[in-house]
């Protein structure tokens, strides 16, 4: 079938749109003007009725008899010419389109003879096309339909980069509960939470300083005032803040050690070698100064925050309901589990306790102990093959900061309050795995003091029973005094632990991706509503009132009321937010499928594709971003 060139030159409201898109050009572009949805629904019904088409003749306003419908012209458009008009290179011109054969070229005959067989039964409004053509081949089209196939469609690829491919829900579950990673629902809150609390400021009274060192809004992470418990590191009362940072805007950790004098300035030698330290179980440090600031000689060690972070004391060992004749306070407020840092009385006391408490914690799961030991032995053995020492290793010095997830804290602190004493690092590492063997005890019993005291075999005989033969040999070889530990033995001893360890780590990473990947076009469709928000609706531009409604802008805010504001048959608004991702991903690929947009009045219609649209967004916004950058004020907020 041989086509003949369709122009139009359109109208709104008495006015030609400008020039726009002169620079693409669609492979099928069809521009045409139908009338309401209503109008051609009943049209199409009448179409598909038997008999002849009818041939009444409609009146004009004026009560003047049209011959056809095809005859109807607007006279507002005549007076421009095709090179006056900006839809000009939407015309149809099948010299300079490429050919289809076979089926395509069928389906866009039949397309077509469909359209002008609709239009050929409007009868209200005014019509623009081009009379002759479609009175050429309306009776064509007609036998056409009365005796062609029913059409075949091809089914064409998907677009991968357009959907969000789902994993195999029995490979990734998304909503069971793993070892590391919880449930999509809990994971979205968790993290919620984080944001909310990441962003929370003082209270008023507090009289903290505005500026510290460079870290400006300091909030207390610990209940202060009098009568809150103090907790203290080895001999000194510590308070724990969190604060942004001015350079990067990031918050913080500064834990302050109050009334603490530094007189030399090499007590900073370490923090160089814990601020290059990087491990997964290890709570990074940043950097180290002294202040006055809190009317006091204080010293503020920065590390690395993690929101809502909690001691494994807290979660594990705190006495929430202490049996009677007990107390809710233990021996663990300080660092140091040495007798030295107690007076005798208070040890035979808190060994009291411990005996009645043995056993009262609900028992931490096996599989969650193992999961603490292992990382616990990997960064212990990070930081001794670097030839250090932790020193501080303790339920209260340990953060569980995610779902079995838990790092040391306060690493390198020790190494600064105490640099003027000389230590044997060897000996020191010895320290760590005794101190590693009690904290399994006191895991396992749910009482700081259980690897001590008259009340020891209690604890072995616990721990045997509700957690085997391997954890209990392996907490007594840590505690041991005669054999001379490394972390490698124990490593090697638990390595069918260090394994299953290794498979949940690599589960939750898959995990993590799976729920990455459900969050994967947010960040480009945010940026699209934003060119959205800046181009449409704009009072006024290059001196242009109407900027936003004219040139390329007008098909934006065709394509805008197409997304977001679709209604129903009754006028209702159809709220479907598949509709709108879907719209917004095939936008930013800039796919070659078309749409119609139809004006608000429904008595004009563009036919498009989403590379046009994408086409004039990014020509749109890149004259408001030039204008931008040649302001006067952009250079303040460079």
């Amino acid at each position: 079938m041989i086509m003949r060139p369709l122009t139009y030159t359109p109208t709104i409201g008495g006015r030609r749109l400008p020039n726009l898109l002169q620079r693409h050009r669609p492979r099928h572009p069809e521009v045409f003007v139908p009338k309401s949805a209503a109008t051609i629904a009943a049209v199409a019904a009448a179409a598909s009725s038997p008999g002849s088409p009818t041939t009444s003749r409609p009146s004009t306003s004026h009560g003047t008899t049209v011959e056809d419908p095809f005859l109807q012209q607007d006279t507002s458009w005549q007076d421009y010419s095709e090179g006056d008009t900006s839809y000009g290179q939407y015309s149809y011109h099948p010299s300079e389109g490429s050919q289809v054969d076979g089926i395509s070229q069928r389906l866009d005959d039949v397309r077509l003879l469909l359209f002008y067989a609709v239009l050929r039964r409007a009868n209200e409004g005014p019509q623009y096309y081009d009379d002759s053509y479609a009175s050429h081949h309306y009776d064509e089209a007609a036998a056409y339909f009365a005796t062609a196939p029913a059409p075949v469609f091809i089914r064409q690829p998907l677009h991968y980069h357009l959907y969000t491919p789902t994993t195999t829900p029995d490979f990734v579950p998304s909503t069971t509960n793993t070892h590391f990673v919880p449930p999509s629902s809990d994971l979205r809150q968790l993290l919620q939470q984080r944001s909310e609390t990441t962003r929370g400021i003082a209270l008023p009274g507090l009289n903290l300083p505005e500026e510290l060192q460079g870290y400006h809004t300091l909030v207390p992470l610990e209940i202060t005032g009098a009568g809150a418990e103090r907790r203290k590191f080895g001999n000194w009362y510590t308070t724990v803040y969190r604060a942004i940072k001015a350079s990067d805007g990031l918050p913080y950790i500064l834990r302050r050690i109050e009334n603490y004098r530094l007189l030399n300035p090499a007590a900073f030698a370490s923090v160089d070698f814990w601020s290059n330290l990087k491990h997964p179980s290890i709570v990074g440090m940043k950097e180290a100064f002294s202040t006055r600031a809190f009317d006091d000689y204080s010293l503020v060690v920065v590390y690395a925050y993690h929101p809502n972070a909690e001691t494994l004391h807290d979660v594990h060992l705190k006495q929430t309901n202490p049996p009677p004749g007990t107390s809710s306070t233990t021996s663990a407020s300080t660092f140091s589990p040495r007798s030295r840092f107690h007076s005798p009385a208070a040890t035979q006391y808190n060994q009291q306790q411990t005996g009645l408490l043995i056993g009262q914690q609900p028992p931490i799961p096996e599989r969650t102990m193992w999961s603490y030991i292992v990382q616990i032995a990997s960064a212990i053995k990070k930081v001794h093959e670097a030839g250090h020492a932790l020193r501080s290793l303790d339920a209260n010095k340990i953060l569980l900061t995610s779902q079995n997830r838990i790092r040391l804290s306060l690493c390198g602190t020790m190494d600064i309050l105490m640099h003027d004493t000389p230590q044997d690092m060897h000996m020191l590492q010895q320290d760590d795995l005794t101190q590693f063997g009690r904290l399994i005890f006191a895991l396992c019993c749910g009482v700081p003091g259980a690897s001590s005291g008259p009340h020891f075999q209690k604890s072995i005989d616990h721990l045997l029973r509700f957690y085997g033969q391997e954890m209990k040999s392996l907490a007594l070889w840590l505690i041991s005094k005669t054999n001379v530990k490394s972390i490698d033995s124990v490593l090697d001893s638990i390595r069918y632990r260090v394994l299953q360890e290794q498979e949940d780590a690599l589960s939750g990473m898959d995990r993590l991706e799976h729920e990455l990947q459900g969050e994967l076009e947010n960040a480009r469709l945010v940026r699209l509503m934003t060119k959205f928000g800046f181009i449409n609706e704009r009072p006024e531009f290059a001196r242009e009132p109407r900027w936003s409604e004219t040139g390329d802008r007008y098909i934006v805010k065709l394509f805008r009321d197409y997304v977001f504001h679709q209604v129903d048959e009754h006028g209702n608004p159809v709220l479907d937010m598949s509709h709108v991702l879907s719209c917004l991903n095939k936008l930013d690929a800039g796919t070659d499928e078309r749409i119609m947009l139809v004006a608000r009045d429904e008595q004009s219609c563009l036919v498009v594709s989403y590379k046009d649209v994408r086409t004039c967004i990014e020509g749109a916004f890149n004259d408001l971003a030039k204008a931008a950058m040649n302001s006067p004020a952009a250079y303040k907020h460079r």
